[in-house]
């Protein structure tokens, strides 16, 4: 089995990851979700074709790296890491303008 390995788990990490973390990017412009995982596609299976299936710590690695910054960032900022509550304080701090 070839590449279809790594497209399998980059579809798994979208479909989990956009169903779970969703709630949290309500306000993400869809062209910056799109560019995200056309880069992370690009960059994993272009690594495929020069080091074989070590191509897949490349999302691996971002995810572990993009949680452990996820966390510090929320709690430094007194936002629950996993709930982001209180929700206005975590909208003021994306930037994001509060639904009235």
């Amino acid at each position: 089995m070839g590449v279809e390995i790594e497209l399998y788990v980059l579809l798994a990490i979208q479909i989990l990851g956009s169903s779970i973390f969703t709630i949290f990017e309500l306000e993400t412009a869809w062209w910056r979700t799109t560019a995200k995982w056309f880069i992370i596609t690009t960059a994993t299976i272009s690594l495929y074709y020069m080091v074989g299936h070590i191509a897949l710590l490349v999302p691996s690695g971002v995810g572990v790296l993009g949680a452990s910054f996820h966390f510090w960032w929320c709690r430094r900022h007194g936002i629950h890491p996993v709930h982001a509550t209180p929700r206005r304080k975590y909208y003021q701090l994306r930037g994001w303008s509060w639904p009235d």
